[in-house]
């Protein structure tokens, strides 16, 4: 969340951003208005608790002078001060809890290099990067590529679970796996990630502090009984490990990596890319996830791009760099780019990572913090998060890709030691 100070004494800064980010129903006036009452409500509350004590002494006073009615009369008035006090102490509690609401439903700032925009169509490709296949026949869509190759069941995924859903099998179901496990050690052995497993299922307390909740909860899944949440990506349980810390400076930055199967609704979707396999409930993601000082952060973000990239140059598909515009920034991002893919099938950009710098945004909100120096005042850390990638667009795009004339796709090569076959026929 932003700090109250930055509303509170940059107001005008605050407002100019919630325009440029089409955030205008975000509770800006309701956050101001309900901090100065938090604040009235506490010297209202210094001052009459002062005068209750002062009161309270002079009790004392009337009864060894012997002035029993006068005594009576001041405990009824400091009895009126007390449910006078006890009445703007549970307003307090109220205003807080409004107050921390609306905090928490207001977006993150943009930082001033982003460009100014409406919506996606205004987003800024930065580069491409890569030689487009060529084909001397018509590149066919990824649907059917795998239901010929008899490595994608979409009508049995349907059968198990509903529409969103799929089955691979036999080299599909090895490719996919082999794309994890390669992109895994990659990032680990190349790019100095520590690889981690978290849980996939977390506590209210973690979709809060990554800014999923309260804002998005309708595309979560939620188990009710024991209250805890499917995760919709690894960065929430992976930003979440250093939750309410103090970390040391000699620590960052730190730099997870992690695999997990991520679940959406995809309710803010709905009728869009219901072919194929691009769009999903459940899904593999491999993550990467940074906590790094303030000063560093910046850097920190092209070198995470740089290290989702070397996955996409390592593949040897065509991909480009896209800079989210304001008006399509996400709601915790200060600055975001995205990788896209070339799916020559699909004959469609498919966005395959977005790396994103959250400034302190994160950090407030699940209070993760590192000390400067030795016993000095701890500051919220920077944090970060990049897909390094995403399936099953990368699945996608590599099926579209390598596809050959007669329907077989050949395995790239970072990728066939870990396939264990050159060609899936």
């Amino acid at each position: 969340m932003l700090d109250i100070r930055l509303i509170r004494e940059d107001t005008q800064r605050v407002r100019q951003a919630m325009i440029d980010l089409g955030a205008m129903d975000a509770p800006v006036e309701e956050a101001i208005r309900l901090d100065a009452r938090r604040r009235q409500i506490l010297v209202d509350m210094e001052g009459l608790k002062a005068e209750r004590n002062a009161g309270s002494k002079q009790i004392g006073a009337l009864l060894r002078q012997g002035q029993t009615e006068a005594a009576t009369q001041q405990k009824e008035a400091m009895t009126a001060l007390g449910a006078r006090i006890a009445g703007l102490e549970t307003e307090l509690k109220q205003v807080e809890a409004d107050l921390n609401w609306a905090m928490l439903t207001i977006p993150n700032l943009p930082l001033p290099e982003v460009p100014i925009g409406k919506d996606d169509s205004e987003n800024v490709v930065i580069r491409i990067v890569g030689e487009w296949p060529t084909f001397d026949f018509v590149p066919r869509p990824h649907w059917e590529l795998g239901e010929g190759l008899g490595i994608l069941d979409l009508e049995r995924g349907v059968k198990l679970s509903g529409s969103r859903f799929y089955v691979l099998k036999g080299l599909g179901a090895r490719l996919q796996r082999a794309l994890i496990a390669w992109m895994l050690d990659v990032h680990t052995q190349q790019h100095g990630y520590t690889e981690v497993y978290p849980p996939v299922m977390v506590r209210e307390a973690c979709l809060v502090g990554t800014g999923n909740l309260p804002k998005f909860g309708d595309n979560l899944y939620r188990d009710i009984e024991d209250d805890l949440w499917l995760i919709p990506t690894a960065e929430v349980p992976v930003t979440n490990l250093y939750r309410d810390e103090i970390l040391e400076a000699e620590q960052l930055p730190i730099k997870h990596v992690a695999y997990t199967p991520c679940f959406r609704r995809e309710k803010m979707s709905a009728g869009k890319d219901t072919r194929g396999i691009k769009r999903g409930h459940q899904f593999d993601k491999v993550e990467m996830v940074k906590f790094v000082t303030p000063e560093s952060s910046r850097a920190e973000l092209d070198s995470l791009v740089t290290d989702a990239e070397a996955i996409c140059r390592l593949l040897g598909i065509p991909y480009r760099v896209v800079q989210m515009c304001t008006g399509d920034l996400s709601f915790v991002a200060a600055i975001k780019f995205d990788l896209e893919m070339w799916a020559p099938g699909c004959d469609e950009w498919l966005e395959v990572s977005s790396c994103s710098l959250f400034t302190d945004f994160q950090a407030r909100r699940a209070n993760i913090r590192y000390r400067p120096e030795p016993g000095g005042r701890p500051r919220y850390v920077h944090t970060l998060n990049g897909s390094g990638l995403a399936l099953p667009r990368v699945m996608i795009a590599v099926l579209e890709n390598y596809q050959q004339a007669d329907g077989s796709v050949v395995v790239p090569e970072v990728l066939r030691p870990y396939v264990g076959a050159e060609v899936i026929r």
